[in-house]
């Protein structure tokens, strides 16, 4: 089995990381407590009480018996944290966005070539929720036939007051769709068979009373498969309101040529209570399918493929081409954003 280590507790997706390697096996050296969100670092604290807190990055680094590390830190500093832990010999497993300017991913990808460490995004929107992983499984069983459309959309709770400086900073989050909307470029890749697609619309905005004009707060993006036409759509905002019982109603739609698939990731609004839900429409009807107890594999895999030096959790050229997408549909978005306010001059 396997030994990681956690440099970068700033986002709370680190709990999602480190849970999940727990639960396929490996075994957690311990974790860097430097952190800008002493909240997040309370809380891997009381849910894993058993790890070891640690004030050295290179205590880690340098352990040999470390494979690999695990960084949620702020977006800004992955692509760092990783450069490092694979100079070091460690494998990564980065929270997304694994960069935030397309320097960043030239350096990553240099680093994967030279040093041949396996380098993962968890985009966590798919790889943990099981009415994905149905909904993947259909596909693959042709219950809906070819896949040529998408609809993703990934609303979330601003949480204004406990966000940490960092969260408000473009240059250290990104920009929204390199944020947010790699989610809903890695479902669209995946779930049409795609291995790469063009970015044929893509625009920010602010719409927020209560946050800094230059606050992105609204993002969409289309999507056209360069391998089978599949076309795709996706929504990101921070515009869930309080009364939501989670953080955001995720849903996806998901077209194809004989059927259409819906997923309501996190609740079904006054209808069914928990979480993924997914409706199926076929020639034979329709019908309900509770996701819960469909299993989630991507830890397990990625474990598996730090022992064989595979890729089958997520392959290297995956993860960079969601990157690459979302670099290019922010890129699109500030130009024309820019086009529009010297319009408007």
């Amino acid at each position: 089995m396997i030994t990681f280590a956690v440099i970068g507790i700033d986002h709370r997706h680190v709990f999602h990381l480190i849970e999940g390697l727990l639960q396929a096996g490996a075994t957690c050296a311990g974790f860097l407590s430097a952190t800008s969100d002493p909240r997040v670092r309370d809380g891997v604290r009381s849910r894993f009480p058993q790890l070891k807190e640690v004030e050295s990055a290179d205590a880690l680094l340098q352990n040999p018996a470390i494979d690999l590390i695990v960084t949620a830190g702020v977006p800004s500093e992955r692509a760092g944290i990783a450069i490092t832990a694979m100079k070091h010999g460690k494998d990564v497993l980065t929270d997304k966005p694994g960069v935030v300017s397309a320097d960043q991913l030239a350096q990553v990808e240099a680093t994967v070539r030279e040093t041949g460490r396996l380098y993962a995004i968890c985009f966590s929107e798919r790889m943990i929720v099981p009415s994905v992983a149905t909904a993947r499984r259909l596909i693959a069983d042709g219950a809906i036939g070819q896949v040529i459309h998408t609809l993703g959309m990934g609303p979330h709770r601003l949480n204004q007051a406990i966000r940490p400086a960092w969260f408000f900073d473009k240059a250290s989050y990104g920009g929204i769709l390199v944020d947010i909307a790699s989610h809903q470029i890695d479902q669209f890749l995946v779930l049409t068979g795609s291995s790469d697609a063009e970015v044929s619309l893509a625009s920010v905005a602010h719409f927020g009373k209560t946050t800094a004009a230059d606050f992105e707060d609204f993002g969409e993006l289309a999507l056209a498969s360069r391998n089978n036409g599949a076309r795709g759509y996706v929504r990101v905002d921070w515009f869930t309101p309080d009364g939501m019982p989670a953080w955001g109603d995720g849903r996806l739609f998901i077209v194809g040529t004989e059927g259409s698939i819906e997923l309501r990731k996190y609740m079904d609004i006054e209808g069914r209570p928990g979480t993924d839900h997914l409706f199926l429409g076929d020639r034979a009807g329709t019908r309900h399918i509770d996701c819960t107890s469909e299993p989630i594999t991507f830890f397990t895999q990625l474990v598996e493929d730090v022992q064989r030096r595979t890729q089958t959790a997520i392959p290297h050229a995956h993860s960079f081409t969601v990157s690459r997408l979302a670099l290019e549909a922010q890129a699109k978005a500030e130009a024309r954003a820019t086009a529009q306010a010297e319009r408007a001059r």
